[in-house]
């Protein structure tokens, strides 16, 4: 089968990797990037391993992102993101990806895309997914960036340079609004379950968060217990549509089951001792609430960082279920959320202006890597050649 070639780097930004290309070296027509994107990945895989690509097999591993200079006076790069499905052929555009972001600056700094000279670099991000405006800022040596440091964040062997994400005025980046549906708690009518009680918050990506006890769950559930839980993984899947139903996101249930980056469907509960992927436990006390997240239909290994953010904010808006899990020892300050490879630090800056919630902000750290540079083949009808 005849194949083609097209120029692409591949690096890790925080607990997520991806497919980094120019826009420059894909179609003028976008309708064409889903075909290239698939192949490049492996999907469709009904065995759900991506053998056939680049993909993991799991979403934080099944992601690409295109990069080009800036539209926007107020960016240095436009960054567009596409989360690709692992058995479906299909890429779904509406969400960002907190995790990857973390690659963008160093990618643009590296590729040419952007000028920076000195010690640190702040560059600034566009994100095509959300219309937000987020600054990268990362070490450099000798104008490239810098990968090798002292920053471990949990889910990543080793350490790394640490990378700053500040991500302004997030609230709405999928809804336009940080409180979709007006109120900080809703009511959703699930079929097969019965009401359930959900926050629905928009920061960043949009998200529904309930609490775990109400479906039976602790909420320090790992991975693999809620993966062997189909019932639980439906259910969390009925909730997500209605969620998404609730917030406009969608307009009937098809299309809301359609779409699959957004809403994440979130578990939150109060801090408790768990146990973490690695083995370790983490103590109730070094944590201000615990979260675990349902990412395309699975139970996330970490957190999605955009996913975090939106927690963070929540937690800091009175009245959701998210402010209700936090910690009474929970200062004013960052927020520290429990997650199934460890504690994640989320800074959050939140008011309440003119009887209405404002989401100023949002940042952690994480950490990239370059990974691989060179050629990605896809069959050349995938690529419209």
């Amino acid at each position: 089968m005849p194949q083609r070639a097209l120029p692409a780097v591949f690096m890790r930004g925080g607990t997520s990797k991806a497919i980094m290309f120019h826009a420059r070296d894909l179609p003028a027509d976008r309708a064409a990037w889903d075909a290239i994107f698939t192949a490049a990945m492996g999907s469709p895989d009904p065995f759900g391993r991506q053998l056939d690509g680049m993909g993991g097999g799991v979403s934080s591993l099944s992601k690409v992102c295109v990069l080009a200079p800036s539209t926007r006076a107020d960016a240095d790069v436009d960054y567009t993101f596409g989360q690709v499905l692992i058995r479906e052929a299909r890429v779904d555009y509406r969400g960002n990806c907190g995790n990857m972001s973390s690659a963008v600056g160093p990618f643009a700094v590296d590729e040419g895309l952007a000028r920076a000279e000195g010690e640190t670099a702040t560059i600034r991000i566009h994100n095509t997914n959300t219309g937000k405006i987020i600054h990268g800022t990362f070490p450099l040596e000798e104008g490239r960036a810098r990968y090798d440091g002292d920053l471990a964040i949990p889910g990543v062997a080793g350490t790394g340079a640490p990378v700053r994400l500040d991500f302004l005025a997030p609230g709405g980046a999928t809804t336009g609004r940080l409180l979709p549906s007006g109120a900080v708690i809703d009511r959703l009518e699930v079929p097969g379950f019965g009401p359930i009680e959900a926050s629905l918050v928009d920061a960043a990506n949009a998200a529904a968060f309930i609490r775990a006890r109400d479906i039976g769950l602790s909420g320090t559930e790992l991975p693999e217990a809620l993966e062997a839980r189909p019932d639980i993984l439906r259910l969390l899947g009925e909730i997500r549509v209605q969620a998404s139903l609730r917030m406009g996101i969608a307009p009937d249930e098809e299309t809301a089951r359609r779409i699959s980056s957004v809403p994440y469907i979130a578990l939150v509960s109060p801090a408790a001792d768990a146990a973490t992927l690695s083995g370790e436990r983490i103590q109730a006390g070094a944590m201000d609430l615990a979260a675990r997240f349902i990412s395309n239909g699975q139970a996330h290994r970490a957190l999605p960082l955009t996913g975090s953010l939106c927690t963070a904010i929540a937690a800091r808006i009175a009245g959701t279920v998210v402010a209700e899990a936090l910690s009474p020892a929970a200062g004013e300050g960052p927020v520290r959320l429990g997650m199934p490879s460890g504690v994640l630090t989320v800074g959050a800056e939140v008011v309440h202006e003119d009887g209405a919630w404002v989401a100023r902000s949002g940042s952690f750290y994480r950490t990239a890597r370059r990974l691989f540079d060179g050629r990605v083949w896809v069959p050349a009808a995938a690529a419209g050649a």
